[in-house]
């Protein structure tokens, strides 16, 4: 019996192969994230007064969202551990709130101190946490992006963000200032759900109408500016 020799494929090609696929992939991404902001969702009709203003904060990858300190707000989170006290501290007059990759968004310090470690894990797969934090008057010279949100836009957007949270018990790591907390939350983040996403999963669970995939802060910024924009709408 003769038997046969099958060369093998140079590595090369292989590295090549994947380089490429790799590379399709980087460019195929904001493009996607584009377009799920172009899309929009659909929305609860809702003749009420918007009497509730959401603020959006952009950090350089992410945003949180800041919300007043009413009596919806406090009786939303008040029953989590610690919160109560974090929304009672003098000078608090907004709560932040923020979601994303528990190894990721729990490094303290600048984006610099993040290890590759955690940013590999943050794009193939880590648990959650979402964060809270109070602050006080926002000036109105940021000139944050907002959402105006009826009651019951607003009790839907609570709904949404307290369902996030999983074990209701502060993690015992240091936040990003002395008053933040740092809960277990729901889902894993990927790359392909990261806190930009979620960010557009609440607003959608409010009845708002906005963009139906939202990875990237530009996706975010481009929602807000379709479907949200006062000025846009007033125009």
């Amino acid at each position: 019996m003769r038997l046969q020799i099958h060369p093998r494929r140079p590595q090369g090609r292989k590295l090549k192969r994947f380089a490429v696929c790799l590379l399709v992939l980087i460019l195929c991404y904001p493009c996607a994230a584009i377009v799920g902001a172009l899309v929009p969702s659909a929305h609860i009709a809702d003749d009420g007064r918007p009497d509730h203003q959401v603020l959006l904060i952009a950090g350089p990858i992410h945003y949180d969202f800041i919300l007043p300190l009413d009596d919806a707000t406090r009786t939303a989170f008040a029953d989590l551990p610690d919160a109560a006290l974090l929304m009672e501290l003098d000078g608090a007059q907004n709560l932040l709130v923020g979601w994303g990759a528990h190894d990721f968004y729990t490094t303290v310090g600048a984006y610099g101190d993040v290890t590759a470690q955690a940013a590999w894990r943050g794009l193939t797969g880590d648990r959650s946490v979402i964060r809270l934090d109070v602050v006080g008057a926002v000036p109105p010279e940021l000139e944050l992006r907002s959402l105006a949100m009826t009651d019951a836009q607003y009790a839907r957007f609570l709904t949404a963000l307290r369902a996030t949270f999983g074990d209701e018990r502060p993690l015992a790591t240091p936040g990003f200032t002395d008053t933040d907390l740092f809960y277990p939350a729901k889902g894993r983040f990927n790359g392909f759900r990261t806190c930009n996403v979620w960010v557009g999963d609440m607003i959608r669970a409010a009845g708002l109408r906005f963009g139906l995939w939202t990875p990237l802060p530009l996706s975010v910024s481009l929602s807000h500016w379709l479907y949200q924009s006062t000025d846009r709408t007033a125009n």
